[in-house]
């Protein structure tokens, strides 16, 4: 099940909402302090919704992420319970190595077969199933188990509530990795207003938006010329599926952090931001800064600074951290071969262009950077290398075909969705919110009405405009759940 599915909107989520409302009633019954209500209830029925909706596919792996997170409840109190620093030490290590066990065994075991039967020695390929969201939840549980060891965030003393953190459905198939020390407080202290009910239900309508209404069209451009026919490829024809691509993998992913982050934050839950309008980025350092935040700053608290950070072999722990990033999208070498391309730009850019930020012209700071994540959305959109190195041939020109029909009907035929999604792709929600501000400044009355009947209008228009095109769908999957 995803966010994006009539089934989802029309019967799911408000069957939640009626539950989640009726427990809230019974919390408040249950408490005399309105200032600290019972949340009891509300988890409670939080949780079982959480776990319908990840066994909505997947039933048998429920039971995978029950046990899972059993081990982490278990090696957390382990290290609170010990105040010997080698024993805490041993519990969180013992953690760490369960979860990263589990992620080898689903996610990584075939591919390790696979490349040592290339190399000769014949071992069995097991088929495995990937479950899905196994990335985003194990890198939850293992910073639960970091914050708790470094005394960042008291351990989870009710099983119950650990598994909220690890199962809530807003966030578990495709992120954003919330971090346990976001949220350790608001699992049982938690209040929802107005204003986070109107600012969440916006939010999730404009992820909806962006998902149906703009990365599903331009997933079928995409596949119009990369999924099939490599080998006919124009150079016209792979620049623009790649630019499609882009496009695509864009509002697909930040559509569905919005509409996490909405749906979080009615319950009274404030999710980080995931993503800050990447493609306005001046280097590719500046484009990772604001690309899957959460990923990034997970990389960088967990993994680069234990190892050095910046201290000592810089570019070292620079590779290592994206040689990781690339195996965690995909067990596939078009992933690794994606990271280390990216590791070793931003490593080059350490010397070189960071330093001189200040004197190279904007306009081709920005050129350079989107030339560079265009071609990196090349490498990881094709995980047969045959494909390609087919495909690379074609957008450098080693093809027959400069251009053809095609490529025309696909820009022609689909100019505003172009012209939209370039728009979108540029900071236009906080500038459109500001405007009304900008134009009243000394009537706030007028300026608050603008606002709001703005929003009342454009929420309208992105739930009947998604609804129209999703009936009927056929291309709908969020691409970050097979991660």
């Amino acid at each position: 099940m995803v966010f994006s599915d009539l089934f989802f909107l029309f019967v799911f989520l408000p069957a939640f909402i009626l539950l989640y409302n009726l427990c809230a009633w019974i919390d408040r019954r249950r408490t005399s302090d309105p200032l600290h209500p019972s949340m009891i209830w509300r988890n409670g029925s939080l949780v079982v919704f959480s776990l319908l909706f990840y066994a909505w596919g997947e039933p048998v792996y429920v039971l995978l992420m029950i046990v899972t997170v059993a081990l982490n409840y278990l090696a957390a109190l382990w290290m609170t319970g010990v105040h010997r620093q080698g024993w805490r030490k041993l519990a969180l290590t013992t953690g760490i190595a369960v979860n990263l066990l589990v992620l080898c065994s689903f996610k990584y075991l075939g591919f390790f077969a696979r490349t040592l039967n290339s190399f000769g020695v014949g071992v069995e390929v097991p088929e495995i199933a990937l479950p899905i969201g196994i990335s985003f939840y194990i890198f939850q549980s293992v910073s639960y188990l970091v914050d708790v060891y470094r005394c960042e965030a008291p351990a989870q003393r009710r099983y119950a509530d650990l598994l909220l953190y690890i199962s809530m459905f807003p966030q578990l198939i495709a992120g954003p990795i919330v971090r346990y020390d976001t949220i350790a407080r608001e699992i049982n202290d938690r209040h929802v207003n107005a204003e986070d009910l109107s600012d969440g239900v916006f939010r999730f309508l404009i992820g909806l938006g962006k998902k149906v209404i703009l990365a599903n069209q331009f997933s079928e451009i995409a596949d119009r010329f990369l999924a099939n026919g490599l080998d006919s490829l124009s150079t016209g024809g792979a620049w623009i599926g790649i630019l499609a691509f882009t496009f695509q993998i864009y509002f697909d992913f930040s559509g569905y952090s919005d509409m996490a982050i909405g749906i979080g934050r009615c319950l009274g839950f404030h999710f980080k931001e995931n993503f800050n309008h990447p493609y306005c980025c001046s280097s590719i350092t500046d484009f990772w800064r604001r690309w899957h935040m959460s990923l990034g700053s997970f990389f960088r608290d967990y993994v680069y600074i234990p190892m050095g950070g910046n201290r000592r072999r810089q570019w070292f722990n620079i590779l290592v951290v994206w040689f990781l990033t690339g195996m965690w999208h995909g067990a596939s070498w078009n992933f690794i071969i994606w990271g280390l391309y990216f590791g070793l730009i931003i490593t080059v850019e350490k010397f070189t262009i960071i330093p001189m930020h200040a004197r190279i012209p904007r306009p081709l700071l920005h050129i350079y950077s989107l030339l560079i994540v265009v071609l990196g959305w090349g490498i990881f959109y094709f995980e047969d290398i045959k494909a390609l190195g087919t495909f690379f041939s074609a957008i450098f020109g080693f093809t027959p075909h400069a251009t053809d029909f095609t490529v025309e009907s696909a820009i022609f035929d689909n100019f505003w969705l172009w012209i939209t999604a370039i728009v979108f792709c540029m900071p236009v929600r906080s500038w459109a919110a500001a405007l009304p501000q900008r134009l009243f400044p000394t009537h706030s009355a007028v300026s608050g009405t603008i606002s709001t009947t703005a929003r009342i209008v454009s929420a309208a228009l992105l739930l009947i405009v998604s609804v129209s095109l999703l009936i009927g769908a056929t291309n709908n999957a969020f691409l970050y759940t097979r991660f």
